[in-house]
């Protein structure tokens, strides 16, 4: 497993992380098997969506704070329950396969972490699992 350490700059963001889960694909040498990234955080989130217009990014920000007010009723008192609710709705992880050498990934797609609660620096695990060998041995299933 890897960490990457990244630094949000705002509230609410969405980082573009591909190059960097890219990187770590390419330095293991695993040619196929797939990759898990995790972030570790209540307040942030992973999701895989279009990265080749930063409006879309924007977008999927503007429409969670319509659904996701900053202030609202909460029971959650610290000051950042939408951000728990936000987190929560984007998820955790992504899991991705790798072929190739390479993350398996749409034309237009992207890795991103999503800041809900920022600016702050964030921790992004990613854990490679190559495909097991396939052996040319034939033996009976038991």
């Amino acid at each position: 497993m890897e960490t990457l350490t990244v630094r949000t700059q705002s509230h609410d963001q969405m980082v573009d992380i591909t190059s960097q889960v890219q990187e770590i694909v390419a330095r293991s040498g695993v040619e196929s098997g797939e990759v898990v990234v995790f972030v570790p955080h209540t307040t942030a989130g992973i999701t895989v969506n279009e990265h080749a217009d930063p409006d879309v990014a924007r977008d999927i920000l503007e429409v969670l704070d319509r659904l996701v007010p900053w202030r609202a009723d909460y029971h959650h008192r610290e000051g950042n329950a939408a951000s728990h609710v936000k987190a929560g709705l984007m998820g955790s992880s992504a899991g991705l396969i790798i072929e190739g050498g390479r993350l398996v990934l749409g034309t237009w797609q992207g890795v991103f972490l999503c800041e809900f609660d920022g600016p702050r620096s964030r921790k992004v695990h990613v854990r490679l699992q190559p495909t097991p060998a396939v052996t040319d041995r034939a033996e009976p299933f038991p």
